[in-house]
């Protein structure tokens, strides 16, 4: 699934055999109190894993599953969003499927205009857990993608193969803390050291932090210490199928709920 694929493929890419849809979750800014943005994840049309639907993706396929998960999530965000200007929309990519960047943009140039989105408002993420092939190509595609208005940003950032080697290739405009590097953060002094030093060296390249998979209000209490000001987790929702789930669990009096779509 990881294999890069030639021009022919960019162009056209095999048909899928299977159908998958989106599920939302909150990316909330405490520091602004508001929803910053939705993750959009991958689903099978009856709920089914993302792991169930990305086990069906061949070499054959990458490309245009690639694709047409971009459209998706774009079309639903276009359908689901509150009607305001800055309401983001993330959506993961497989960077090794891109073969030109400029060419293998377009479906999504195109549903973006038929959506009202602006392009500084949809956000593509890679994993550092896939093993980029090239890293020069990575950067190609994050320099052309920025260059064009859109934001990127370095998933599970922690858990991969490259670490902070890759900020020192190219930069994202945001990263996500690995959720296994916040887990029981409140208790655990080793990973509050690590995190503080991921959030000051961000800081100090001008990238935002999100602190992804907080499930509890303490690890949410030490984040928020640490300097952390965007949040992702169960602690707030439960992504929904293809709807906008409701946001639960900011700190009494930290959040105007009015503001959440």
């Amino acid at each position: 699934m990881t294999g890069r694929i030639g021009c022919q493929g960019c162009r056209d890419g095999a048909d899928l055999d299977f159908t998958f849809t989106m599920a939302f979750q909150p990316i909330l800014d405490l520091a602004a109190h508001r929803v910053w943005g939705y993750e959009a994840l991958v689903r099978g049309t009856g709920g089914e894993s993302a792991a169930s639907i990305l086990g069906r993706v061949t070499p054959e396929t990458v490309y245009r599953f690639d694709q047409a998960a971009r459209v998706k999530a774009i079309e639903l965000a276009g359908r689901l969003f509150p009607a305001d200007d800055a309401t983001r929309l993330s959506i993961n990519f497989m960077p090794n499927a891109v073969y030109e960047p400029a060419a293998c943009i377009r479906s999504s140039l195109e549903a973006a205009r038929k959506a009202g989105f602006a392009h500084d408002r949809i956000m593509f993420e890679f994993t550092e857990n896939e093993k980029f092939q090239d890293t020069s190509h990575v950067s190609r595609i994050v320099s052309d993608y920025r260059r064009q208005g859109f934001l990127t940003a370095l998933d599970d950032f922690g858990a991969g193969f490259a670490g902070l080697s890759l900020l020192a290739n190219f930069q994202p405009d945001l990263i996500k803390i690995d959720m296994d590097l916040l887990r029981g953060i409140d208790s655990d002094r080793r990973r509050q050291v690590i995190v503080a030093g991921i959030i000051g060296i961000a800081g100090s390249l001008g990238i935002a932090v999100i602190a992804e998979g907080v499930e509890t209000a303490s690890e949410l209490d030490t984040l928020r210490g640490l300097g952390a000001t965007l949040f992702q987790g169960y602690h707030f929702a439960k992504p929904r199928l293809e709807a906008l789930p409701p946001v639960t669990g900011f700190p009494a009096g930290g959040y105007d709920h009015a503001l959440v779509a």
